[in-house]
C-alpha cells in the first residue's frame, strides 16, 4: 500500500512538472476575425525579464503561432502584442507518514529522522501575452501560460518547451474556434 501511494506521489510530481497551466480572458463585445495584421509592441518586448536567446524564441514562437493562424506581421498592424513574463520561486514542503519501526513515533527514523519533511525548490515561470487593438489601444485578449522552468535544459530541449508553452497559449486564440 505504502509503495503504490509513494508511486502515486511521484507519478504525480513528473505529470505537475511537464504540464503548462493556461488562463485566458477576452473582450466578449469584440468581433476577432477583423483582425488580420500583427506586430510586436517594442517597449513590452524591451522590458521582458528574460535574456535576449530565450527573448528571440519566445518572440519566434509567437510569429510563427500567429502566421499559422493566418495572420500576418505588418508595420500598420491592427493587432499589437505585448508580451512580458515573470518568475517565481515556489517551496514545496512534504511530510513523510512513513517509517521503519514498530509502532507510531517509536523508531528514531520517524518524524525529523531520515523519514521527516522534506522540502524542495522550483522556478516557475509566468509567460503573458497581451492582444491589443492598434486604433483604440484597448487589451481585447490576454493570455498567461504558467509552467516549471529548467534553466540547464540543452538548447533544443529549451526551445521545444518554449514552443509547447506559446502554443498552448496561443490554441485559445481566437475565442471560440478551441473552446
Amino acid at each position: 500500500m505504502k509503495i503504490r501511494l509513494l508511486l502515486f506521489s511521484l507519478g504525480l510530481v513528473f505529470v505537475g512538472c511537464s504540464s503548462v497551466r493556461v488562463a485566458v480572458d477576452y473582450d466578449t463585445a469584440v468581433s476577432f476575425n477583423q483582425y488580420q495584421t500583427f506586430a510586436f509592441f517594442k517597449p513590452s518586448v524591451d522590458k521582458m525579464e528574460v535574456n535576449d536567446l530565450d527573448k528571440k524564441r519566445i518572440l519566434h514562437a509567437i510569429d510563427d503561432n500567429l502566421t499559422r493562424k493566418g495572420l500576418s506581421k505588418s508595420q500598420e498592424a491592427r493587432l499589437l502584442v505585448h508580451v512580458f513574463t515573470k518568475e517565481e520561486k515556489e517551496v514545496d514542503v512534504f511530510q513523510n507518514n512513513f517509517g521503519w519501526g514498530w509502532g507510531w513515533g517509536w523508531s528514531p527514523w520517524w518524524n525529523g529522522g531520515f523519514f521527516g519533511p522534506s522540502v524542495s525548490t522550483r522556478t516557475e515561470g509566468q509567460l503573458y501575452i497581451n492582444l491589443v487593438d492598434s486604433q483604440t489601444n484597448q487589451l481585447i485578449w490576454q493570455g498567461k501560460g504558467t509552467a516549471q522552468l529548467y534553466p540547464d535544459d540543452k538548447v533544443e530541449k529549451k526551445q521545444a518547451r518554449i514552443q509547447k508553452i506559446v502554443d498552448e497559449i496561443l490554441a485559445k486564440y481566437p475565442p471560440g474556434v478551441s473552446e
